[in-house]
């Protein structure tokens, strides 16, 4: 029997689909798949993960009311993820984990700490020296999200481990197809989520501002090829093991088609031979993954 909703956390639905519809689009229309009550408790979820996203990003000046209050709540937050312990009114954010977990107690709130801590670090600037770094700060920022959504969604007894395997890497190969995707908007704004290992393997240099072998200027060809191959891996793995949910595979299935087709659009446009350009996939394209993701599921 499903637990009645929490009425304050039921009051921010509306916000929850607007939220989804206009910053996740891709994922918004997969969610369409998914039973009413199971699309509520992710767009819900959505929303908090992006409302910790702002509170962390939150560019008030330091001892305002402002910053005041997202430091507390993000601090009760990490109060309940660390002793399960709820002092006080809750804020928004944390009503909703709250009421999560209370009608899904399988949901792992050590990836709400997590994701917290990939928010921070990103505020602070990426330091993205080796492999490794690239891979911890794709979980921390994406596999925690996967990890619970399929807590949400429900998965078949016993297949725990390979749904929570597939759910971090799924996740860990959107995020890379976001870095990948957004190259020259991040080097706008003085970021470098590619590993310098990565680059350096390749023959650029991740410290240089302009010349040949830079990022920003030089071949990136053997970068993207070999970043793409890393996604497609995780893809495979994150794909491979939708069979271990309960509810949403379609739904699951069709979003990480619409986000692999990117890579593909990196592809055709030449592994950033063609840049500053943000590699869109068009309609067409777009309705022909849906197509295969709904075929094949």
């Amino acid at each position: 029997m499903t637990l009645q909703r929490d009425p304050r956390v039921a009051a921010l639905l509306p916000e929850a689909q607007v939220t989804i519809d206009r910053v996740a689009r891709s994922f918004s229309l997969a969610a369409r798949f998914l039973p009413r009550e199971v699309r509520n408790d992710i767009n819900l979820l959505y929303l908090a993960l992006r409302r910790l996203d702002d509170l962390v990003d939150l560019e008030a000046p330091i001892g305002s009311t402002h910053r005041v209050d997202a430091q507390e709540r993000i601090a009760a937050i990490r109060t309940w993820v660390d002793t399960g312990t709820v002092n006080g009114t809750p804020g928004e954010e944390l009503a909703i984990f709250v009421d999560l977990q209370r009608r899904t107690p399988s949901l792992p709130t050590d990836a709400i700490g997590a994701f917290l801590d990939g928010m921070e670090g990103d505020l602070a600037g990426p330091v993205m020296e080796s492999d490794a770094d690239l891979d911890l700060y794709c979980y921390q920022v994406a596999g925690t999200v996967g990890r619970l959504m399929a807590a949400l969604l429900g998965v078949h007894a016993g297949d725990a481990a390979q749904a929570d395997r597939a759910a971090r890497a799924l996740g860990a190969a959107m995020q890379r197809t976001n870095i990948l995707r957004d190259v020259d908007e991040d080097l706008a704004n003085g970021r470098v989520y590619l590993s310098a290992a990565a680059l350096r393997r390749v023959g650029l240099d991740p410290a240089a501002a302009s010349g040949p072998t830079s990022l920003r200027d030089g071949d990136r060809r053997a970068l993207y090829r070999a970043e793409i191959a890393r996604a497609d891996a995780e893809y495979e793995v994150g794909i491979a093991g939708i069979r271990h949910l309960q509810n949403g595979g379609r739904s699951i299935r069709v979003a990480a088609h619409l986000y692999r087709e990117i890579l593909r659009q990196i592809e055709r446009d030449g592994y950033g031979v063609r840049r500053p350009h943000r590699p869109v996939v068009g309609r067409t394209r777009k309705a022909a993954a849906l197509l295969r993701a709904t075929v094949s599921s």
